[in-house]
């Protein structure tokens, strides 16, 4: 546990190691992407171990394909561009400013936090991190107290692999997330839950902190009549049942034509069947971290049965060694909005789907709540596309699958309104974590000193002023 002396003192070390050190160049920040991710490719299995022991079950594909790969893709993607994002970009000059010269110089900011959640503990510890130290940032990191034995190996191999002074990881509970919350840092990311964020921001307000957050909130998914519903529940099954429903872009429910809803739910029945053969105590299928979270799931799917909603459960609940449980798939039709399955975000494996008349209800149902994370649409008809992509807002839109936007290193990843602030992610993050700084430089031989005091107004007709 990290007191808010030993907080104190690692920030102003970071901050007196900044200031020593204003602009890395390309060398120095390539070495410590270059080290994060020998840090990630060499230590793996570890990493897999030490998340399988929060969760209770975690299964090692789904570590290895969202936890490992994801970081060590970032890294190589900002290590390619990086020269490139790093050079200054000039700019048009007004002619009335001519021969004056303009660029836009990209500055680190200085000291930038992460706090990071329990989903992903790895991966959303250090992608954001990839992007500050590519902007030659230093960093620090708190992750979630509840994955403790993946935020102790992170901290223990950060240590190994870099100065306190250009990465460290902060360790503590709630309290530990407030004092760090109210570092006077240069920039602080979010990721979580929006009520944590809405504190989070009031935190850093008291220090004019800039901040991103990343929220989450309830990801449609709309089956529109002209694709092969097979095809529609393979990809939604999967971006919904990767790490048991705990990501926040997964897809949170579907919407699709009432007249096609009992085809869709056995084509679910059959892709879940396919993907897990043993059901949940299948190798690849994870458990849900926590049992405050499991008892949280519980009682929306006890309100919805109490409510009279039709629930499918596609596998039994199976009890882990340790105390840990994995909740099986569970499709539930038709749940009215004031449920608390459609009011929140469930961040679990129950998927309910409910029957709209036409694409309009669907556009209108999503419209009708907060803009989500992410918007997931299957259409082969380009006009259907453009529709939605004009009438409904999002932080991101997948078609014809889910979850992959995330895995495209130069596409930004951010949320809207509730869900979230701000984007990451490649030249985004580069830029999240960079100060755009203005340049103008005069010319040695210049007209401005024309529009010096006493004003000619034939001069300033010329000029169409």
């Amino acid at each position: 546990m990290t007191d808010v002396r030993e907080l104190q003192a690692q920030f102003d070390a970071q901050r007196r190691a900044f200031a020593a050190e204003p602009y890395p160049g390309l060398a120095i920040r390539r070495d410590r992407l270059t080290r994060l991710a020998t840090l990630t490719r060499r230590h793996r299995d570890e990493i897999a171990r030490a998340i399988g022991r929060d969760f209770g079950h975690r299964a090692e594909a789904e570590t290895r394909l969202a936890e490992v790969a994801t970081v060590l893709q970032a890294v190589r993607h900002a290590r390619r561009h990086l020269r490139r994002w790093m050079r200054p970009r000039r700019t048009p000059v007004p002619w009335r400013l001519k021969p004056g010269r303009a660029r836009i110089h990209r500055q680190p900011l200085g000291v930038v936090g992460i706090i990071a959640p329990s989903n992903y503990p790895w991966n959303l510890a250090l992608l954001p991190a990839v992007d500050a130290l590519a902007a030659g940032n230093r960093v620090m990191i708190k992750p979630s107290e509840h994955t403790p034995a993946t935020s102790e190996l992170l901290a223990r191999l950060v240590a190994r692999y870099f100065g306190a002074e250009e990465l460290c990881v902060v360790l503590g509970g709630v309290e530990t997330a407030r004092d760090f919350a109210a570092l006077p840092l240069d920039h602080l990311l979010f990721t979580g839950h929006a009520d944590t964020g809405r504190e989070v921001a009031r935190a850093a307000a008291a220090n004019l902190t800039p901040i991103t957050l990343e929220l989450g909130g309830k990801t449609p998914a709309i089956v529109c009549r002209d694709v092969d519903l097979a095809k529609a529940a393979e990809r939604i099954a999967f971006g919904k049942w990767l790490n048991a429903g705990q990501t926040c872009i997964a897809p949170d429910h579907v919407l699709i034509e009432a007249s096609r809803l009992g085809a869709f739910i056995e084509a679910m029945r059959r892709t879940v069947a396919d993907f897990y053969p043993r059901g949940t105590a299948s190798e690849d299928y994870s458990a849900v971290l926590g049992a405050r979270q499991r008892a949280r799931l519980e009682g929306m799917l006890e309100e919805a049965r109490d409510h009279g909603c039709r629930v499918i459960a596609l596998g039994e609940r199976v009890e882990l060694p340790g105390g840990g449980a994995k909740l099986p798939p569970t499709l539930v039709i038709d749940p009215h909005e004031g449920l608390s399955l459609m009011r929140e975000e469930i961040f679990g494996p129950w998927l309910p789907i409910v029957g709209v008349r036409d694409l309009d209800a669907a556009i209108g149902h999503v419209n009708a709540g907060p803009r989500p994370l992410a918007l997931y649409a299957f259409t082969d008809d380009p006009e259907q596309r453009q529709r939605l992509l004009e009438t409904t807002h999002s932080g991101g839109v997948v078609f014809n699958d889910t979850l992959w936007h995330n895995a495209v290193p130069a596409l930004p990843f951010g949320g809207v309104g509730e869900s979230g602030m701000g984007a990451y992610q490649g030249e985004a993050g580069f830029l999240r974590f960079s100060l755009e700084r203005s340049i103008f430089l005069q010319a040695r031989r210049n007209a401005v000193g024309l529009l010096n005091p006493p004003y000619r107004r034939w001069l300033l007709r010329l000029l169409g002023l």
